[in-house]
């Protein structure tokens, strides 16, 4: 093994007083390498204590840069760092707070055509995204690469974290089988999220990858944890291999990984406008613009002369808009606006247009 520096030995010498780690636990770190993919409010807490831990190699990938609305979570960033790569900063703010480390910057988006050779030089991964269709693919390439794959997610006040590794426990597509309806689980900025939600369940995260890294105790393997932030509350549920699971059953059909289509819009019967159309439409006459995001995100911002009308209260306040005219709907990605557009389609409404890749398309803010 490759020995610690003076220097190392000063800095991890409190992991070198516990007999679990010791000397050779932390030389193994050392050596050892791991992948966090996306580098938000999971990845951010899970990053810092994985680079302060002494992990010798950090692969950090992400694509999206900063936003404002990010600071409130993703602990990694600071105001300076607003509008640029999430990869390049989270990169640079690991090597500040350890430099004894390697950290490789994959800025880019995870896709099928690189998964596979993004996680090959990994020891472990940690997932970090925010959306189903990246989860799927990084589950199913991690298992098909025999690789451990610690699993994280957050909702509002509501975590829950597992490690996936089959064939010595299940896959996540043992208790997840088929990706959610894309409508059925809003993302956090549709739904909002306690901002130390992320950094407990992130913590978990990073517990678990270095119980791996060093073989301690009994990791989160063919269990789920779930943490409620409200209640104060763990609750911890047994899962089992299937034998039916299309990707590490007895007879899987998965052999390589694939992107899942989530499309949100993909059978919606609204028109879809981009960003110079629809500020068109919204100067011709008998136009009615209506916000159906939340209140609290009008509040923070919205276009003018918008009417707010939240998606959930859309169906209960159908009086407050005229059937005959043209409905402008708009919200954060375009998700819940397309959602509306379809009820209102369903009630009759026959002139419905939504803003493509809504607010951020438009406007590139997230207010």
């Amino acid at each position: 093994m490759t020995g610690l520096s003076d220097l190392e030995r000063k800095r991890y010498s409190r992991h070198l007083l516990l007999p679990e780690v010791g000397l050779e636990g932390q030389e193994r770190l050392k050596e050892s390498s791991v992948l966090v993919c996306g580098a938000g409010g999971l990845g951010a807490p899970v990053l810092l204590y994985l680079a302060a831990a002494g992990v010798g190699t950090i692969g950090v990938v992400d694509y999206d840069n900063v936003e404002r609305s990010n600071l409130q979570r993703q602990i990694v960033y600071e105001d300076a760092d607003v509008g640029a790569s999430k990869a390049v900063r989270a990169g640079h703010r690991l090597q500040q707070l350890n430099p004894e480390i390697t950290v490789n910057v994959h800025e880019k988006r995870l896709g099928e055509e690189n998964i596979e050779q993004l996680i090959e030089p990994y020891n472990v991964v940690v997932d970090g995204t925010d959306n189903f269709s990246t989860r799927y693919l990084v589950s199913d390439a991690t298992a098909l690469a025999r690789k451990p794959y610690v699993y994280g997610s957050i909702y509002r006040f509501e975590g829950q974290a597992s490690v996936f590794h089959p064939p010595h426990g299940p896959c996540y597509r043992c208790l997840f089988p088929v990706p959610p309806a894309p409508d059925a689980v809003p993302n956090c900025a549709e739904a909002g999220v306690l901002g130390v939600l992320a950094g407990t369940i992130g913590s978990i995260q990073a517990t678990e990858c270095l119980k791996l890294l060093l073989s301690l105790g009994q990791t989160l393997a063919g269990r789920l944890m779930l943490y409620d932030a409200m209640s104060m509350s763990f609750d911890v549920l047994n899962v089992s291999r299937n034998p039916q699971c299309p990707l590490c059953g007895e007879s899987p059909v998965i052999n390589r990984p694939k992107e899942t289509s989530v499309s949100c819009n993909a059978n919606s019967k609204v028109s879809l406008v981009a960003a110079a159309e629809f500020d068109r439409l919204r100067q011709q006459p008998d136009v009615t613009l209506v916000d159906v995001r939340s209140k609290g995100e009008y509040a923070a911002g919205h276009l003018p002369e918008a009417k707010l009308i939240p998606v959930n209260e859309l169906e209960a306040n159908l009086h407050q808009l005229n059937p005959a005219s043209t409905i402008l709907l708009y919200c954060r990605s375009g998700q819940r606006s397309g959602m509306a557009g379809d009820l209102l389609i369903q009630k009759g409404f026959k002139s419905v247009y939504n803003l493509e890749g809504g607010l951020l398309a438009r406007t590139g803010e997230d207010w």
